[in-house]
This record gives C-alpha cells, sequence and structure tokens, in this order.
C-alpha cells in the first residue's frame, strides 16, 4: 500500500507522532512517503516530499495544494496530521480518487477569530475526510458534531525516551540533579516537562508556585521545554520572585522526571500528552489539570484537578510534598498504568485497519 503521511509546520510531538506511523507502517512493507517541511530527519526507509504547511492562511497555500495534489495521485491514501493540513490535503483532492484521513491532534484555543476559522477548516476536513481520528474524546465528539463520516480515538504511543535511567542508577541520578540545579536538602525538586506555549497554562504554573510560596512549602520547581512564550513566563516569574527555573529543551527529559519529588503539569488543553506518557514511564507521582484526554491517559494514577484552578493545584502539590507515603502510591500505579498505554505496533494496527476500510 502507498501511504502519504502529511504534516505541517507543527513542532514537536505531531512531527514525532508522524514519523513514529511512517516508520512503523514502512516496516510493515508499505510504501510510505512523508509530505512535509525539510527541517526534520526523515526516518530510514520512507520518502520525502518537501511541502510546506505553516500555522496559518498565507498566498504559498496554493502550492501547498498543487504539491498535495500531485503526491496524492496514484497513493491508495493520504493521511494528513493536524486541522489545516487535512484541510488543505482535503482541498487538494477534490475530484481525485485517493482517500483521504485525517488525525486532528489539537483543540483549536485563541481569539473568537481563530476559532470561527478553525470551525470552517473542521467542516472541511468533515466532509472531504473518509475517517477522522482525534487524539482525545472530546475531539471525537467534536468531529462527529461536525457530520464526520467515521471518528473515532487515535492511538498515540510515547516517543522512545533519548536518554534513560536504568534502576540502578536512580540514586545517583537524582543526587546530580539536585545539585545541578541547586536543589536544598529540605525543599521538594517539582517538575514540569511542557513547551512554553499557551496551552501549556503556564501561568497557572507560576501562580501555583506563588501559592505554595504563601503556604510556607520549601521547593526549587525546573520546568524542562522551550518555546515563544519564555519571556512572557521569566519575566512573571521575576515579577513574583518564585524558585521557578527554565531549565529549556533537555534529551534528558527521564532524568529529571526520575528525580522529581513531584510531576506537575498544568495544561489547558491535551490530546494524549506525550510528557504525561513519559512521566508514567518512569514511575512519577504526577499531578495535573485534567485537561483534554489527560485522564484518558493517566487513569487514576495521578491526581488531576479542574484546569486553571491554582488552589487546587497547590493544596495537592503540597499535600503530596508532605506525605512519602502517598508519593510511593502514585509512583506505583503510575508504573502500573504506562502498561496499559498503547504502543507503536498498536497504532500501526489501527492504521491499517482505518486505511482498508
Amino acid at each position: 500500500m502507498r501511504v502519504v503521511q502529511v504534516f505541517g509546520s507543527s513542532a514537536g510531538g505531531v512531527a514525532r507522532h508522524v514519523f513514529q506511523a511512517a516508520q512503523e507502517l514502512a516496516s510493515r512493507g508499505h510504501d510510505v512517503v512523508i509530505a512535509g517541511g525539510s527541517a526534520h530527519t526523515i526516518p530510514t526507509g520512507v520518502r520525502h516530499v518537501d511541502v510546506v504547511i505553516a500555522d496559518r492562511p498565507r498566498p504559498a497555500d496554493v502550492g501547498a495544494i498543487r504539491a498535495l495534489r500531485a503526491v496524492g495521485r496514484g497513493a491508495d491514501v493520504v493521511h494528513a496530521h493536524g486541522l489545516r493540513a487535512g484541510a488543505l490535503a482535503g482541498l487538494a483532492l477534490v475530484g481525485v480518487n485517493t482517500p483521504l484521513v485525517v488525525t486532528l491532534h489539537n483543540k483549536p484555543v485563541g481569539s473568537w477569530r481563530v476559532r470561527w476559522v478553525s470551525r470552517v477548516l473542521e467542516w472541511v476536513v468533515a466532509r472531504s475526510a473518509r475517517a477522522v481520528l482525534g487524539v482525545s474524546g472530546d475531539l471525537v465528539d467534536r468531529m462527529r458534531e461536525r457530520g464526520a463520516r467515521q471518528v473515532e480515538r487515535a492511538l498515540v504511543p510515547a516517543p522512545a525516551m533519548v536518554v534513560t535511567v536504568p534502576d540502578g542508577a536512580r540514586d545517583r541520578v537524582r543526587a546530580q540533579i539536585r545539585a545541578q540545579w541547586q536543589v536544598g536538602p529540605e525543599e521538594a525538586l517539582l517538575v514540569t516537562v511542557a513547551r512554553l506555549a499557551p496551552q501549556k497554562g503556564l501561568d497557572t504554573l507560576v501562580d501555583v508556585a506563588g501559592a505554595l510560596v504563601q503556604a510556607g512549602v520549601r521547593f526549587r520547581w525546573v520546568v524542562v521545554g522551550d518555546g515563544p512564550l519564555r519571556d512572557r513566563v521569566s519575566e512573571r516569574v521575576l515579577e513574583l520572585g518564585v524558585p521557578v527555573v527554565l531549565a529549556g529543551r533537555r534529551d534528558n527529559v527521564a532524568e529529571f522526571l526520575v528525580s522529581a519529588d513531584v510531576v506537575v503539569q498544568t495544561p489547558v488543553w491535551e490530546g494524549q500528552p506525550i510528557a504525561v506518557q513519559e512521566a508514567l514511564s518512569v514511575g512519577v507521582a504526577l499531578v495535573s489539570t485534567d485537561a483534554g484526554g489527560t485522564r484518558e491517559v493517566t487513569g487514576d494514577a495521578a491526581v488531576l484537578v479542574p484546569v486553571g484552578d491554582v488552589t487546587a493545584l497547590a493544596r495537592e502539590v503540597a499535600g503530596l510534598v508532605a506525605s512519602p507515603a502517598r508519593v510511593a502510591e502514585l509512583v506505583e500505579a503510575s508504573t502500573m498504568q504506562y502498561a496499559t498505554l498503547p504502543t507503536v505496533e498498536m497504532v500501526g494496527d489501527q492504521l491499517e485497519r482505518t486505511y482498508c476500510a
């Protein structure tokens, strides 16, 4: 089967998921072509066509539609990832006898203009795609409301860690991370792994830090990740005078996670959050906002609170810092929950079934 995987300019999780899926399909003998930007390392055994799909409308979209139309001719299926990529692929395949599958990875957030444009794009996707996969239950419901013909929840496995931590090395790694980030002997280490972007609820994070300081909790909070809001978050941290450190993007995410007393995630919305899957994989005490598909990933293995509820987040984090027994329970539960999450092989099975439906 010749499969064309299309993705836009999105950084991080979407591109990783596309490459995972492409490599798995190629390993099963399918002829896989990735249509997307050239700023990525393409998996072995997969061909690449340079198609630039920006995160907002622009005149060059006409060229992207032409390129997608050309690469889509003769394919057995085109699989687009993301709302804009899906809508442009739908327009490109008008009059072309190639079925379209679209995976939606994000819920539209932003101004009323952004939401209105997104609604139009969703309408295009619903009417042009043979099947739509959504990374969370609310996206599945949303596309059913838009009239999509076949909709189901997408499977998204966690990517393999670049740097892992053997069980026997955890104490040494914890000591190194705590020393590197100047965590005092009486301080709890809180860790967040997130892109510094609006969807991740970073204002909430800084406010929670302020609430913990006022409550007398001794801690140091390390945020692993980078993004467009770095300067804004830095300014708020300085303004409130809270012990939050922006560590930037790191390859040794697992080392930060195993070193944390509590992992805290504060998103406004998530699909099947990769950072949460990574945290579960190493065994952590996790507190997160109950955003999007987060609960579908964590089950009962994390403490979940309403989105934006600073008081509840601070209360739960402080409670865990003061309760090693409860932390130990969550560490055990998170490891067990991770064993139930999707694998790359399960993703391949789902895609083959969807493509052949």
